[in-house]
């Protein structure tokens, strides 16, 4: 994560000082928070679900120190989705909702609603600890699937489509984002992470950047567009393709009837 002369440093001075932090110390400490987030981030985008619930699950002390981290990177923020979506919620006080990694849980906390709070490791009574590609949900349970900055991992596809199977139909799903994951030189080239969420049996209804940082796209539980057959059938040659031998007949009569008629 960090020099080994850095961890020394703060080894040191963390256990020989009795009195108030110095400057210096707390610089330290600050620096060895962020590259221990950032190496605890990056892993949870380079690995699978199940890989991330079962090191998160022997090592519940990192996943704190890494929510600690992105607390710490939230409260510099001007604006962050969770209220966006908070606000979406609360106009719809019937509706049951799923949260896919919730950390704190903040959007249960803070509806009247139904909320199944999700995520690796629960840091309350209000969260349940689980894979999010392995949620304990019944089929067609919840009318709003969330995922707020938390669709991390190599297996996305698995989390979207738990999420679809725990939508009823015409369920919403509210995806958050960083404009910066979907950029390229700079530019928001977003229309790739739309599509394959589309091919998981949804339909875009809504899209809109909420921020410098951030997009908000909503989706749509659809019925998954029936795979076209781009190898025709042989029952399909036979009816739509007249044999050879039809072919020269029917010319044969078209050349008759023109004759006939001049």
């Amino acid at each position: 994560v960090s020099s080994s002369s850095d961890a020394l440093l703060f080894n040191k001075t963390n256990s020989s000082s009795t009195g108030p932090v110095s400057a210096l110390q707390h610089k330290m400490r600050e620096r060895l928070q962020g590259a221990q987030f950032r190496w605890l981030n990056e892993k949870l985008y380079t690995c699978r679900g199940d890989e991330a619930f079962a090191y998160f699950s022997e090592n519940p002390s990192q996943f704190r120190k890494y929510h600690d981290g992105f607390a710490r990177q939230a409260a510099t923020w001007s604006h962050h989705p969770l209220d966006d979506i908070i606000e979406a919620v609360r106009a719809h006080p019937r509706w049951r909702v799923a949260d896919f990694g919730c950390g704190e849980a903040r959007l249960a906390a803070s509806v009247p609603n139904v909320v199944h709070s999700f995520d690796l490791v629960a840091k309350n009574d209000r969260v349940t600890a689980c894979d999010m590609a392995r949620v304990p949900l019944e089929d067609g349970s919840v009318d709003v699937a969330v995922f707020c900055l938390s669709l991390m991992g190599t297996n996305l596809e698995d989390f979207i489509q738990e999420a679809r199977r725990c939508l009823r139909p015409k369920g919403l799903l509210k995806v958050a984002e960083v404009i910066s994951r979907m950029s390229k030189g700079g530019v928001l080239e977003d229309k790739p992470f739309i599509k394959a969420i589309q091919r998981q049996g949804f339909a875009l209804c809504s899209r809109r950047i909420i921020s410098k940082m951030f997009i908000m796209l909503d989706f749509r539980k659809v019925r998954p567009k029936a795979k076209k057959n781009n190898i025709p059938s042989s029952a399909d040659k036979d009816s739509k393709q007249p044999n050879q031998p039809e072919r020269k007949k029917k010319k044969k009569k078209k050349k008759k009837r023109r004759k006939s008629s001049s």
